[in-house]
Protein backbone atom coordinates (compact mmCIF):
# COMPACT_ATOMS: atom_id res chain seq x y z
CA UNK A 1 0.00 0.00 0.00
CA UNK A 2 2.87 2.36 0.86
CA UNK A 3 4.48 1.69 -2.50
CA UNK A 4 1.22 2.49 -4.31
CA UNK A 5 0.84 5.75 -2.37
CA UNK A 6 4.42 6.69 -3.25
CA UNK A 7 3.83 6.02 -6.97
CA UNK A 8 0.60 8.06 -6.88
CA UNK A 9 2.38 10.96 -5.20
CA UNK A 10 5.14 10.91 -7.81
CA UNK A 11 2.57 10.86 -10.63
CA UNK A 12 0.73 13.84 -9.15
CA UNK A 13 3.98 15.73 -8.75
CA UNK A 14 4.97 15.08 -12.36
CA UNK A 15 1.54 16.21 -13.59
CA UNK A 16 1.74 19.40 -11.56
CA UNK A 17 5.24 20.05 -12.84
CA UNK A 18 4.17 19.59 -16.45
CA UNK A 19 1.17 21.87 -16.03
CA UNK A 20 3.28 24.53 -14.37
CA UNK A 21 5.96 24.26 -17.05
CA UNK A 22 3.31 24.62 -19.77
CA UNK A 23 1.82 27.64 -18.01
CA UNK A 24 5.21 29.27 -17.52
CA UNK A 25 6.20 28.71 -21.15
CA UNK A 26 2.95 30.38 -22.25
CA UNK A 27 3.80 33.37 -20.07
CA UNK A 28 7.41 33.44 -21.26
CA UNK A 29 6.50 34.09 -24.90
CA UNK A 30 4.96 37.14 -26.48
CA UNK A 31 4.09 38.07 -30.06
CA UNK A 32 5.84 41.27 -31.01
CA UNK A 33 3.96 41.67 -34.29
CA UNK A 34 1.21 39.70 -36.04
CA UNK A 35 -0.02 40.25 -39.57
CA UNK A 36 -2.86 38.12 -40.90
CA UNK A 37 -4.09 38.09 -44.50
CA UNK A 38 -7.29 36.14 -45.21
CA UNK A 39 -8.06 35.34 -48.83
CA UNK A 40 -11.81 35.04 -49.49
CA UNK A 41 -11.50 34.85 -53.30
CA UNK A 42 -12.87 31.30 -53.53
CA UNK A 43 -14.91 28.95 -51.35
CA UNK A 44 -11.62 27.68 -49.85
CA UNK A 45 -10.52 30.24 -47.26
CA UNK A 46 -6.75 30.67 -47.05
CA UNK A 47 -5.21 32.55 -44.12
CA UNK A 48 -1.56 33.66 -44.12
CA UNK A 49 -0.28 34.58 -40.67
CA UNK A 50 3.11 36.18 -40.01
CA UNK A 51 4.22 36.10 -36.37
CA UNK A 52 7.29 37.61 -34.77
CA UNK A 53 7.70 35.70 -31.50
CA UNK A 54 9.96 36.76 -28.62
CA UNK A 55 11.07 34.80 -25.58
CA UNK A 56 10.76 37.15 -22.61
CA UNK A 57 11.37 34.43 -20.03
CA UNK A 58 14.51 33.05 -18.42
CA UNK A 59 14.47 29.58 -19.97
CA UNK A 60 14.65 28.42 -23.60
CA UNK A 61 11.30 27.68 -25.28
CA UNK A 62 11.03 24.61 -27.51
CA UNK A 63 7.57 25.26 -28.95
CA UNK A 64 4.55 27.53 -29.02
CA UNK A 65 0.76 27.20 -29.36
CA UNK A 66 -1.57 28.30 -32.13
CA UNK A 67 -5.17 28.80 -30.99
CA UNK A 68 -8.34 28.58 -33.08
CA UNK A 69 -11.99 29.22 -32.13
CA UNK A 70 -14.26 26.14 -32.10
CA UNK A 71 -16.15 27.34 -35.21
CA UNK A 72 -12.90 27.13 -37.19
CA UNK A 73 -11.50 23.95 -35.67
CA UNK A 74 -14.25 21.80 -37.20
CA UNK A 75 -13.55 23.28 -40.66
CA UNK A 76 -9.77 23.40 -40.42
CA UNK A 77 -8.27 21.39 -43.30
CA UNK A 78 -4.56 22.07 -42.86
CA UNK A 79 -2.06 24.03 -40.76
CA UNK A 80 1.52 24.59 -41.90
CA UNK A 81 4.31 26.62 -40.32
CA UNK A 82 7.67 27.82 -41.63
CA UNK A 83 10.52 29.50 -39.77
CA UNK A 84 12.01 32.46 -41.61
CA UNK A 85 15.80 32.27 -41.59
CA UNK A 86 18.04 35.13 -42.75
CA UNK A 87 17.04 38.55 -44.08
CA UNK A 88 15.93 40.04 -47.40
CA UNK A 89 17.59 38.29 -50.39
CA UNK A 90 19.21 35.64 -48.21
CA UNK A 91 15.90 34.71 -46.62
CA UNK A 92 15.15 30.97 -46.42
CA UNK A 93 12.21 29.02 -45.02
CA UNK A 94 12.49 26.00 -42.73
CA UNK A 95 9.43 23.74 -42.33
CA UNK A 96 8.38 23.17 -38.72
CA UNK A 97 6.54 20.30 -37.10
CA UNK A 98 2.88 21.14 -36.44
CA UNK A 99 0.51 18.79 -34.67
CA UNK A 100 -2.84 19.14 -32.88
CA UNK A 101 -2.80 19.19 -29.11
CA UNK A 102 -5.18 19.68 -26.20
CA UNK A 103 -5.09 22.07 -23.29
CA UNK A 104 -7.17 21.25 -20.19
CA UNK A 105 -7.91 24.89 -19.42
CA UNK A 106 -8.85 25.95 -22.95
CA UNK A 107 -11.31 28.88 -22.79
CA UNK A 108 -14.54 28.61 -24.80
CA UNK A 109 -13.54 25.23 -26.27
CA UNK A 110 -10.67 26.69 -28.28
CA UNK A 111 -8.55 24.26 -30.30
CA UNK A 112 -4.76 24.19 -30.34
CA UNK A 113 -1.87 23.24 -32.57
CA UNK A 114 1.66 22.84 -31.23
CA UNK A 115 4.47 24.31 -33.34
CA UNK A 116 7.93 22.97 -32.50
CA UNK A 117 10.82 25.36 -33.13
CA UNK A 118 13.78 24.14 -35.19
CA UNK A 119 16.04 25.07 -32.25
CA UNK A 120 14.94 26.18 -28.78
CA UNK A 121 14.29 29.91 -28.60
CA UNK A 122 16.67 31.36 -26.03
CA UNK A 123 15.84 34.19 -23.61
CA UNK A 124 15.64 37.52 -25.43
CA UNK A 125 15.68 35.87 -28.85
CA UNK A 126 13.05 36.32 -31.57
CA UNK A 127 11.90 34.17 -34.47
CA UNK A 128 9.59 34.96 -37.39
CA UNK A 129 7.04 32.34 -38.40
CA UNK A 130 4.95 32.07 -41.56
CA UNK A 131 1.75 30.14 -40.84
CA UNK A 132 -0.75 28.95 -43.42
CA UNK A 133 -4.11 27.54 -42.39
CA UNK A 134 -6.97 26.58 -44.69
CA UNK A 135 -10.68 26.54 -43.85
CA UNK A 136 -13.47 24.76 -45.70
CA UNK A 137 -17.24 25.26 -45.59
CA UNK A 138 -16.68 28.59 -43.83
CA UNK A 139 -18.61 30.81 -46.25
CA UNK A 140 -22.30 30.87 -45.40
CA UNK A 141 -24.62 31.76 -48.33
CA UNK A 142 -27.07 34.54 -47.53
CA UNK A 143 -29.65 34.49 -48.90
CA UNK A 144 -29.61 30.72 -48.77
CA UNK A 145 -31.66 30.43 -51.99
CA UNK A 146 -31.25 32.45 -55.18
CA UNK A 147 -32.74 32.40 -58.66
CA UNK A 148 -30.86 31.73 -61.86
CA UNK A 149 -30.24 35.43 -62.53
CA UNK A 150 -29.08 36.45 -59.04
CA UNK A 151 -25.51 36.74 -57.80
CA UNK A 152 -24.37 34.80 -54.76
CA UNK A 153 -23.76 36.62 -51.48
CA UNK A 154 -22.02 34.98 -48.53
CA UNK A 155 -21.18 35.65 -44.89
CA UNK A 156 -17.75 35.11 -43.36
CA UNK A 157 -17.33 35.09 -39.56
CA UNK A 158 -13.98 35.73 -37.91
CA UNK A 159 -12.20 38.04 -35.49
CA UNK A 160 -10.55 41.38 -36.10
CA UNK A 161 -7.71 40.31 -33.81
CA UNK A 162 -5.73 37.09 -33.71
CA UNK A 163 -6.86 34.56 -31.14
CA UNK A 164 -3.69 33.72 -29.22
CA UNK A 165 -2.73 32.42 -25.76
CA UNK A 166 0.06 35.03 -25.73
CA UNK A 167 0.18 38.78 -25.31
CA UNK A 168 0.24 40.49 -28.73
CA UNK A 169 1.98 43.86 -28.85
CA UNK A 170 0.87 44.89 -32.35
CA UNK A 171 -1.29 43.25 -35.02
CA UNK A 172 -3.17 43.88 -38.27
CA UNK A 173 -5.73 41.79 -40.18
CA UNK A 174 -6.60 42.04 -43.88
CA UNK A 175 -9.57 40.47 -45.69
CA UNK A 176 -9.38 40.10 -49.47
CA UNK A 177 -12.73 39.73 -51.26
CA UNK A 178 -13.18 38.44 -54.84
CA UNK A 179 -14.89 41.65 -56.01
CA UNK A 180 -15.53 45.19 -54.87
CA UNK A 181 -19.15 44.38 -54.00
CA UNK A 182 -19.20 44.26 -50.20
CA UNK A 183 -22.67 44.55 -48.70
CA UNK A 184 -21.46 45.19 -45.16
CA UNK A 185 -18.69 44.48 -42.66
CA UNK A 186 -18.37 44.89 -38.92
CA UNK A 187 -16.48 47.99 -37.90
CA UNK A 188 -13.90 47.54 -35.13
CA UNK A 189 -11.94 50.78 -35.09
CA UNK A 190 -9.58 51.36 -36.69
CA UNK A 191 -11.08 49.67 -39.77
CA UNK A 192 -11.29 50.77 -43.39
CA UNK A 193 -11.99 49.36 -46.83
CA UNK A 194 -10.24 50.09 -50.13
CA UNK A 195 -11.34 48.24 -53.26
CA UNK A 196 -11.25 44.50 -52.60
CA UNK A 197 -9.41 44.80 -49.26
CA UNK A 198 -10.72 45.38 -45.75
CA UNK A 199 -8.16 46.33 -43.12
CA UNK A 200 -8.56 45.96 -39.36
CA UNK A 201 -5.94 47.58 -37.18
CA UNK A 202 -3.28 48.13 -36.21
CA UNK A 203 -4.21 47.12 -32.67
CA UNK A 204 -1.72 47.32 -29.83
CA UNK A 205 -1.21 45.50 -26.53
CA UNK A 206 -3.94 42.89 -26.75
CA UNK A 207 -4.22 40.51 -23.81
CA UNK A 208 -4.14 36.71 -24.30
CA UNK A 209 -7.33 35.25 -25.79
CA UNK A 210 -8.59 38.62 -27.00
CA UNK A 211 -11.41 38.26 -29.53
CA UNK A 212 -13.34 40.81 -31.58
CA UNK A 213 -16.00 39.10 -33.74
CA UNK A 214 -16.59 40.49 -37.22
CA UNK A 215 -18.87 39.52 -40.11
CA UNK A 216 -18.16 40.30 -43.75
CA UNK A 217 -21.09 40.08 -46.21
CA UNK A 218 -19.87 40.09 -49.81
CA UNK A 219 -20.38 38.73 -53.33
CA UNK A 220 -18.65 35.48 -54.25
CA UNK A 221 -19.56 33.82 -57.57
CA UNK A 222 -16.56 31.49 -57.71
CA UNK A 223 -17.38 27.80 -58.37
CA UNK A 224 -18.37 26.20 -55.06
CA UNK A 225 -17.27 22.75 -56.29
CA UNK A 226 -17.53 20.21 -53.47
CA UNK A 227 -16.86 16.50 -53.98
CA UNK A 228 -19.00 14.75 -51.41
CA UNK A 229 -17.12 11.49 -51.96
CA UNK A 230 -14.18 10.55 -54.16
CA UNK A 231 -12.90 6.99 -54.53
CA UNK A 232 -9.56 6.71 -56.36
CA UNK A 233 -8.25 3.26 -57.24
CA UNK A 234 -4.65 2.79 -58.38
CA UNK A 235 -4.01 -0.70 -59.71
CA UNK A 236 -0.37 -1.72 -60.12
CA UNK A 237 0.50 -4.11 -62.91
CA UNK A 238 4.12 -5.22 -63.15
CA UNK A 239 3.49 -5.84 -66.84
CA UNK A 240 3.96 -2.15 -67.60
CA UNK A 241 1.27 0.30 -66.45
CA UNK A 242 -0.81 1.82 -63.67
CA UNK A 243 -4.57 1.92 -64.13
CA UNK A 244 -6.25 4.80 -62.25
CA UNK A 245 -10.02 4.97 -61.84
CA UNK A 246 -11.68 7.90 -60.05
CA UNK A 247 -15.36 7.90 -59.03
CA UNK A 248 -16.76 11.37 -58.23
CA UNK A 249 -19.93 12.48 -56.49
CA UNK A 250 -19.89 16.23 -57.10
CA UNK A 251 -22.20 18.96 -55.81
CA UNK A 252 -22.49 22.74 -55.91
CA UNK A 253 -22.02 23.85 -52.30
CA UNK A 254 -23.29 27.40 -52.69
CA UNK A 255 -26.72 29.01 -52.30
CA UNK A 256 -29.49 26.63 -53.39
CA UNK A 257 -31.14 27.28 -56.72
CA UNK A 258 -34.82 28.19 -56.64
CA UNK A 259 -37.30 28.64 -59.43
CA UNK A 260 -37.21 27.29 -62.99
CA UNK A 261 -34.00 26.76 -64.96
CA UNK A 262 -34.03 28.26 -68.45
CA UNK A 263 -31.47 26.74 -70.81
CA UNK A 264 -32.16 29.41 -73.45
CA UNK A 265 -31.54 32.27 -71.04
CA UNK A 266 -28.46 30.52 -69.68
CA UNK A 267 -26.90 30.13 -73.13
CA UNK A 268 -27.79 33.61 -74.38
CA UNK A 269 -26.79 35.67 -71.31
CA UNK A 270 -24.22 33.56 -69.50
CA UNK A 271 -22.38 36.56 -68.00
CA UNK A 272 -25.58 37.87 -66.42
CA UNK A 273 -27.68 34.82 -65.65
CA UNK A 274 -26.15 31.81 -63.99
CA UNK A 275 -23.09 33.69 -62.72
CA UNK A 276 -22.98 31.59 -59.55
CA UNK A 277 -23.07 28.29 -61.48
CA UNK A 278 -20.26 26.39 -63.18
CA UNK A 279 -20.34 24.17 -66.26
CA UNK A 280 -16.67 23.27 -66.72
CA UNK A 281 -14.05 21.60 -64.56
CA UNK A 282 -10.29 21.17 -64.86
CA UNK A 283 -8.45 18.05 -63.71
CA UNK A 284 -4.65 18.08 -63.45
CA UNK A 285 -3.43 14.60 -64.40
CA UNK A 286 0.09 13.13 -64.47
CA UNK A 287 2.24 13.54 -67.59
CA UNK A 288 2.29 10.82 -70.27
CA UNK A 289 -1.29 9.73 -69.57
CA UNK A 290 -3.02 7.53 -72.10
CA UNK A 291 -6.36 5.74 -72.56
CA UNK A 292 -8.19 8.62 -70.86
CA UNK A 293 -11.96 8.34 -70.58
CA UNK A 294 -14.73 10.38 -68.95
CA UNK A 295 -18.19 8.94 -68.48
CA UNK A 296 -21.23 8.91 -66.22
CA UNK A 297 -24.14 6.53 -65.59
CA UNK A 298 -25.53 7.14 -69.08
CA UNK A 299 -22.29 6.53 -70.97
CA UNK A 300 -19.27 8.33 -72.43
CA UNK A 301 -19.28 12.15 -72.42
CA UNK A 302 -17.60 13.78 -75.41
CA UNK A 303 -17.43 17.34 -74.02
CA UNK A 304 -13.82 17.08 -72.87
CA UNK A 305 -10.40 18.17 -74.06
CA UNK A 306 -7.03 16.71 -73.03
CA UNK A 307 -3.75 18.64 -73.12
CA UNK A 308 -0.61 16.63 -72.43
CA UNK A 309 2.79 17.96 -71.42
CA UNK A 310 6.13 16.95 -69.93
CA UNK A 311 5.26 18.08 -66.39
CA UNK A 312 1.48 17.57 -66.28
CA UNK A 313 -1.60 16.83 -68.32
CA UNK A 314 -4.83 18.80 -68.14
CA UNK A 315 -8.29 17.39 -68.76
CA UNK A 316 -10.91 20.07 -69.26
CA UNK A 317 -14.41 18.66 -69.29
CA UNK A 318 -18.05 19.62 -68.90
CA UNK A 319 -20.85 17.78 -67.08
CA UNK A 320 -24.03 17.09 -69.02
CA UNK A 321 -25.65 20.17 -67.46
CA UNK A 322 -24.46 23.28 -65.56
CA UNK A 323 -24.42 22.98 -61.79
CA UNK A 324 -26.33 25.46 -59.64
CA UNK A 325 -26.50 25.51 -55.85
CA UNK A 326 -27.55 22.12 -54.45
CA UNK A 327 -27.33 20.32 -57.82
CA UNK A 328 -25.31 17.11 -58.09
CA UNK A 329 -23.44 15.12 -60.72
CA UNK A 330 -21.72 11.74 -60.66
CA UNK A 331 -19.04 10.69 -63.15
CA UNK A 332 -15.93 8.56 -63.59
CA UNK A 333 -12.49 9.52 -64.91
CA UNK A 334 -10.01 6.80 -65.86
CA UNK A 335 -6.54 6.75 -67.38
CA UNK A 336 -3.27 4.83 -67.58
CA UNK A 337 0.31 5.96 -66.91
CA UNK A 338 3.63 4.17 -67.55
CA UNK A 339 4.79 2.03 -64.65
CA UNK A 340 8.44 3.14 -64.81
CA UNK A 341 7.50 6.72 -63.90
CA UNK A 342 5.96 5.80 -60.54
CA UNK A 343 7.26 2.41 -59.36
CA UNK A 344 10.79 2.18 -57.94
CA UNK A 345 13.02 -0.14 -55.92
CA UNK A 346 14.21 0.89 -52.47
CA UNK A 347 17.79 0.20 -51.25
CA UNK A 348 16.48 -2.58 -48.99
CA UNK A 349 15.01 -4.44 -51.97
CA UNK A 350 11.40 -3.43 -51.42
CA UNK A 351 9.37 -1.86 -54.19
CA UNK A 352 7.44 1.33 -53.68
CA UNK A 353 4.83 3.37 -55.49
CA UNK A 354 5.37 7.14 -55.56
CA UNK A 355 2.13 8.87 -56.54
CA UNK A 356 0.14 12.02 -55.73
CA UNK A 357 -2.45 12.08 -52.96
CA UNK A 358 -5.56 14.26 -53.08
CA UNK A 359 -8.04 15.25 -55.78
CA UNK A 360 -6.99 16.12 -59.35
CA UNK A 361 -9.82 18.68 -59.73
CA UNK A 362 -8.63 22.27 -59.36
CA UNK A 363 -9.87 24.36 -56.40
CA UNK A 364 -12.15 21.66 -55.06
CA UNK A 365 -13.07 20.51 -51.55
CA UNK A 366 -13.39 16.76 -50.96
CA UNK A 367 -15.52 15.86 -47.96
CA UNK A 368 -14.41 12.22 -47.99
CA UNK A 369 -11.50 10.82 -50.00
CA UNK A 370 -10.80 7.09 -50.22
CA UNK A 371 -7.64 6.09 -52.06
CA UNK A 372 -7.11 2.41 -52.82
CA UNK A 373 -3.75 1.06 -54.00
CA UNK A 374 -4.22 -2.42 -55.48
CA UNK A 375 -0.93 -4.33 -55.25
CA UNK A 376 0.00 -7.27 -57.50
CA UNK A 377 -0.96 -10.71 -56.27
CA UNK A 378 1.74 -12.12 -54.04
CA UNK A 379 2.76 -8.76 -52.52
CA UNK A 380 3.54 -8.80 -48.81
CA UNK A 381 4.28 -6.40 -45.94
CA UNK A 382 2.61 -3.27 -47.39
CA UNK A 383 3.10 0.08 -45.67
CA UNK A 384 2.13 3.64 -46.62
CA UNK A 385 4.12 6.82 -45.92
CA UNK A 386 2.34 10.19 -45.95
CA UNK A 387 3.26 13.66 -44.65
CA UNK A 388 -0.04 13.92 -42.72
CA UNK A 389 -2.36 11.67 -40.77
CA UNK A 390 -4.83 9.42 -42.61
CA UNK A 391 -6.86 6.36 -41.72
CA UNK A 392 -5.23 3.21 -43.09
CA UNK A 393 -6.70 -0.23 -43.69
CA UNK A 394 -6.00 -3.40 -45.69
CA UNK A 395 -8.45 -5.22 -47.95
CA UNK A 396 -8.33 -8.04 -50.48
CA UNK A 397 -9.55 -7.75 -54.06
CA UNK A 398 -10.11 -10.64 -56.45
CA UNK A 399 -9.63 -10.15 -60.16
CA UNK A 400 -9.34 -12.48 -63.12
CA UNK A 401 -6.93 -15.43 -62.68
CA UNK A 402 -6.33 -14.53 -59.00
CA UNK A 403 -5.88 -17.36 -56.51
CA UNK A 404 -5.27 -15.72 -53.12
CA UNK A 405 -6.41 -12.22 -54.14
CA UNK A 406 -4.60 -8.89 -54.32
CA UNK A 407 -3.74 -6.84 -51.25
CA UNK A 408 -5.35 -3.39 -51.28
CA UNK A 409 -3.93 -0.54 -49.18
CA UNK A 410 -6.84 1.77 -48.29
CA UNK A 411 -6.11 5.38 -47.28
CA UNK A 412 -9.03 7.51 -46.10
CA UNK A 413 -9.09 11.21 -45.20
CA UNK A 414 -11.85 13.78 -44.71
CA UNK A 415 -11.82 17.47 -45.54
CA UNK A 416 -9.24 17.35 -48.33
CA UNK A 417 -8.11 20.51 -50.16
CA UNK A 418 -5.64 21.11 -53.03
CA UNK A 419 -2.80 21.61 -50.53
CA UNK A 420 -3.05 17.87 -49.78
CA UNK A 421 -1.98 17.06 -53.36
CA UNK A 422 1.50 15.92 -52.35
CA UNK A 423 3.46 12.73 -53.13
CA UNK A 424 3.00 9.65 -50.97
CA UNK A 425 4.63 6.22 -51.02
CA UNK A 426 3.39 2.66 -50.62
CA UNK A 427 6.13 0.09 -49.89
CA UNK A 428 5.76 -3.67 -50.38
CA UNK A 429 7.82 -6.78 -51.04
CA UNK A 430 7.31 -8.83 -54.18
CA UNK A 431 9.10 -11.87 -55.62
CA UNK A 432 9.40 -11.85 -59.43
CA UNK A 433 8.46 -15.54 -59.55
CA UNK A 434 4.86 -14.49 -58.84
CA UNK A 435 4.74 -12.81 -62.24
CA UNK A 436 4.78 -16.26 -63.81
CA UNK A 437 1.67 -17.39 -61.94
CA UNK A 438 -0.92 -16.11 -64.39
CA UNK A 439 0.98 -17.14 -67.59
CA UNK A 440 1.49 -20.63 -66.13
CA UNK A 441 -2.22 -20.85 -65.32
CA UNK A 442 -3.10 -19.91 -68.89
CA UNK A 443 -0.60 -22.39 -70.33
CA UNK A 444 -1.85 -25.11 -68.00
CA UNK A 445 -5.47 -24.39 -68.95
CA UNK A 446 -4.71 -24.55 -72.68
CA UNK A 447 -2.66 -27.70 -72.17
CA UNK A 448 -5.52 -29.32 -70.22
CA UNK A 449 -8.02 -28.41 -72.94
CA UNK A 450 -5.65 -29.75 -75.60
CA UNK A 451 -5.09 -33.04 -73.77
CA UNK A 452 -8.82 -33.40 -73.09
CA UNK A 453 -9.67 -32.77 -76.74
CA UNK A 454 -6.98 -35.21 -77.89
CA UNK A 455 -8.23 -37.89 -75.54
CA UNK A 456 -11.82 -37.33 -76.61
CA UNK A 457 -10.92 -37.75 -80.29
CA UNK A 458 -8.90 -40.96 -79.80
CA UNK A 459 -11.00 -42.74 -77.21
CA UNK A 460 -13.65 -45.07 -78.62
CA UNK A 461 -16.83 -44.66 -76.57
CA UNK A 462 -18.98 -47.07 -78.63
CA UNK A 463 -20.51 -49.99 -76.66
CA UNK A 464 -20.83 -52.39 -79.62
CA UNK A 465 -17.63 -53.53 -81.33
CA UNK A 466 -17.33 -52.83 -85.00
Amino acid sequence: MAARNWIFAVAVAVAVFLSLSTFSSAQDLQIVNAERRIDLSSHIVKAFLTLKVENIGKDPAADMLLAFPPTQIKNLAMVQALAVMGKKKKKTYLPLDVKPTEQPDAPNDAGYFLVSFATPLGPGETVTLEVLYILTHSLEPFPVEITQSESQLVYYHDSAVVLSPYHVKQQTTFFKTPSTRVESFTSVEPANRAGKEIKYGPYEDRAPYSYAPVIVHFENNSPFAVVEELVREIEISHWGSLQITENYRLTHGGARHKGVFSRVEYQSRRSITGSSSFNALLAVLPPRVNSVYYRDDIGNISTSHLRTGFKKSELEFEPRYPLFGGWRATFVIGYRVPLEDYLFEAPDGRRYLNFTFGCPLVETIVNKLTLKVVLPEGSKDPSAVLPFTVNQDLQVKYSYLDIVGRTVVVLQKDNVVPTHNVPFQVYYTFKPIYMLAEPLMLVSAFFFVFVTSLAYVHIDLNIVKK
